[in-house]
C-alpha cells in the first residue's frame, strides 16, 4: 500500500508538467541540398500542429545550433518557432571541429531572442550517437567521426557555463545516442554528467533479428528497459523512432503505410503525452525528393497536414500503453527536476514504475539529420562552400544494428578553410546525411 501511495504520488507530479511530442527537423530539405529558411520552418511547424486525427505536436527537435550556409549564425528554426509557438530540443552537433562554431550560435541565439527562448527549450543535447560512432561496432558499421566520452562530458560543461545566468539556465542538458552506447560503461561519464538521456530506436533495422512489425513494440520495449537500467534515475526521452512508408524490406521488416500506422499505434500512442517524444518524421518528400526508405508520415510534396495515415490513436487502450503512468518529463539545470527524481526514485521500489520502451539498433547515421534524409548536403558560409556526400544508400546489418554505406565529405574552398572543414564535419557527420539509420531508444 505504501508502494502504490508513493507512485500515485509520482505520477500526479510528473503529469502535471508539461511532456513534449513532436517532430525531428532536419537543415536541409529531403533532397540534401536545399537549405531550409525561416519560412520553411514555419510551414512544417505549422503543420505539425494542425495534423489531421493529431493535436498537440508543438515541439521540434533539431540537429544543430547552425543556420545551414553560415558559419556560426543561429538556426532560423528558433525564430520560426517563437512565431508559431513551438517548443524546441536543440543540439550542439559534437563531432568533428564544429563545436566551437556551435557553441557560438548557442550564445549568438540567448543574446539576440532573450527572453523569447525562457519557457520554450525542452532540453539542450550535446551531440547526438558520437559514442556509438565511436565504438568498435560504429567503426565497423563505416562511421568516420565520432567523439570520446570524456570530449562530450567537456562540452557538457562547456554548455552550462554557456547558459548559466541566461534564459536558458533552467534547462536541462544532455546527450542523444543509441541504446548499445548507454549500456556501455565506459561511457558512464556521460551519464553522470547528464541531466536527461535521449535514445533513437529504429526496430526496422535491427535486420538480424525477427524484425517484423509484429515484432516492432517488443523490440523497442527491449531498447528501454536496457537503457533505464543503465542510466539508473536520469529521465530518459524519446529522440527519435519510426517506421518507413516506403522504401527496401530489412529481414522481416517490411515498409508501407499500414505498418507505419502499426507502429504509431502500439510504439506512439502509448508514449505521447507521457514520455517527451520526437518522432521521426512529419515529412521526408519536400523538393521531390524522396529516400530510401521514407519515414515521413505526410506528404511534402506539396507539403500537407493531411497525413498518409489515420493518426488518431482511436484503436488504443490505455493497457496497451509501453510507458510508466510514473513517467518523468522534466528537465533541470545540473539535476532532473522534483517530478523526475522522485517518479525515478520510487521506481526502483516497485517493478510496477517501470514500463514502456523503446528500442535500439543503429548505424550510428540516423535517416535525418542536420542536412536532411538525403544522400547529399551542401553548406556555403564565409567564402567557403562543404559538401557531403554518403557513400551509398544501402544498409546491412551486424549484430543487430544496423549498417550503412562509409559518408564521405570534400570541401572547396575560397574563404578560411576551417568554415568548410566545418561545415562538412557538421553535414556528413551530423546523424543525417546518410540513409543509415540509427535505431536505439528513448523513454522515461
Amino acid at each position: 500500500m505504501r508502494s502504490s501511495g508513493l507512485l500515485a504520488l509520482a505520477a500526479t507530479l510528473a503529469t502535471s508538467e508539461a511532456v513534449y511530442k513532436g517532430f525531428n527537423y532536419g537543415a536541409t530539405k529531403s533532397d540534401g541540398y536545399a537549405v531550409r529558411v525561416q519560412s520553411d520552418f514555419e510551414s512544417l511547424f505549422s503543420t505539425a500542429k494542425n495534423l489531421v486525427g493529431a493535436s498537440g505536436f508543438t515541439s521540434a527537435r533539431l540537429y544543430t545550433m547552425i543556420q545551414g550556409g553560415t558559419t556560426n549564425t543561429p538556426t532560423s528554426a528558433i525564430p520560426a518557432a517563437i512565431a508559431q509557438d513551438t517548443t524546441l530540443l536543440l543540439t550542439l552537433w559534437a563531432s568533428g571541429t564544429s563545436f566551437t562554431d556551435e557553441l557560438a550560435a548557442l550564445k549568438s541565439a540567448i543574446s539576440t531572442y532573450g527572453s523569447e527562448l525562457s519557457g520554450r527549450v525542452a532540453g539542450i543535447s550535446v551531440g547526438s550517437e558520437d559514442l556509438y560512432r565511436n565504438s568498435p561496432t560504429g567503426i565497423a558499421a563505416g562511421s568516420t567521426i565520432g567523439q570520446e566520452p570524456s570530449v562530450i562530458v567537456d562540452y557538457i560543461s562547456q554548455v552550462r557555463s554557456a547558459i548559466s545566468g541566461t534564459s536558458l539556465s533552467g534547462v536541462g542538458v544532455g546527450h542523444v545516442d543509441t541504446w548499445t552506447a548507454w549500456v556501455n560503461g565506459s561511457n558512464d561519464a556521460v551519464i553522470n554528467a547528464c541531466d536527461w538521456i535521449g535514445v533513437d530506436a529504429y526496430p526496422y533495422f535491427q535486420n538480424t533479428e525477427t524484425n517484423g512489425i509484429d515484432q516492432g513494440a517488443s523490440l523497442f520495449n527491449e531498447a528501454f528497459d536496457n537503457t533505464k537500467n543503465a542510466v539508473g534515475s536520469k529521465p530518459v526521452w524519446i529522440t527519435e523512432t519510426g517506421w518507413p512508408v516506403s522504401g527496401k524490406t530489412e529481414n522481416l521488416a517490411i515498409p508501407s503505410t499500414a505498418n507505419a500506422k502499426t507502429y504509431w499505434d502500439q510504439v506512439g500512442c502509448p508514449n505521447f503525452d507521457v514520455v517527451n517524444t520526437w518522432w521521426y518524421t512529419l515529412e521526408d518528400t519536400d523538393n521531390n525528393a524522396t529516400p530510401n526508405p521514407s519515414f515521413g508520415i505526410a506528404p511534402g510534396s506539396p507539403l500537407s497536414s493531411t497525413p498518409l495515415f489515420d493518426l488518431s490513436c482511436a484503436n488504443v487502450s490505455s493497457s496497451s500503453s509501453a510507458s510508466s503512468t510514473a513517467t518523468a518529463t522534466g528537465s533541470g539545470s545540473g539535476s532532473a527536476s522534483t517530478a523526475s527524481s522522485f517518479a525515478s526514485a520510487v521506481s526502483s521500489a516497485s517493478t510496477a514504475a517501470n514500463g514502456g520502451g523503446i528500442v535500439s539498433s543503429g548505424s550510428g547515421l540516423s535517416p535525418t539529420g542536420m542536412g536532411g534524409s538525403g544522400s547529399n548536403a551542401t553548406a556555403t558560409g564565409a567564402g567557403a562552400t562543404a559538401t557531403a556526400s554518403s557513400g551509398g544508400s544501402s544498409s546491412n546489418s551486424t549484430g543487430g544494428l544496423s549498417t550503412s554505406a562509409k559518408p564521405t565529405a570534400s570541401a572547396t574552398t575560397s574563404g578560411p578553410s576551417s568554415v568548410a572543414s566545418n561545415a562538412a564535419s557538421i553535414l556528413s557527420g551530423s546523424f543525417i546525411g546518410a540513409l543509415g539509420l540509427m535505431v536505439a531508444a528513448v523513454a522515461l
